[in-house]
């Protein structure tokens, strides 16, 4: 199996992804009296929202997964998920649907941080603050018990 798919479909699921890359899908089929199962690789992008900015993420998707069909109602006991067959035709597009939908973070951040048209990342008294320049800033107010602290620290030595 070595294709290439569309699965637009998945934006009107989830109304956080903006665009879906085409997907390949590679992989390889057994097939045994009792079921058949499917290797499969899903490689392609979802376009996403930046959490912080709004502005589009590329998110790589490459994802491998195994997906067993039982053919007939022959109970089978596995530790994976198992699918049924309806009728005489496979198709594995809802259960790619799934796989692109899980993928989905909860949050995803531009590497960008001057990003062109995204939301503004200060304003009037405010801006937006990360991790290393909160912990470098100290208000002012409590500039002078920062010192006291540091003074207590060093005599404690």
């Amino acid at each position: 199996m070595d294709e290439t798919i569309k699965v637009d479909e998945i934006k009107d699921v989830d109304s956080s992804i903006r665009d879906v890359s085409p997907m390949h899908i590679t992989g390889r089929v057994d097939i045994s009296s009792t079921k058949i199962t499917f290797h499969i690789r899903i490689v392609g992008y979802l376009i996403l929202p930046c959490s912080r900015t709004l502005v589009d993420v590329n998110y790589p998707v490459n994802v491998e997964t195994t997906e067993t069909f039982l053919l007939g109602e022959a109970e089978y006991e596995t530790g994976e998920e198992v699918h049924r067959v309806k009728g005489d035709v496979i198709d594995l597009m809802p259960v790619i649907r799934e796989i692109l939908l899980l993928e989905v973070p909860m949050q995803v951040f531009s590497d960008d941080d001057n990003s062109k048209g995204g939301a503004p990342q200060s304003g009037k008294d405010w801006e937006v603050i990360r991790g290393k320049e909160k912990q470098q800033k100290v208000d002012p107010r409590l500039a002078e018990l920062a010192k006291f602290f540091e003074q207590n620290d060093s005599s404690n030595d």
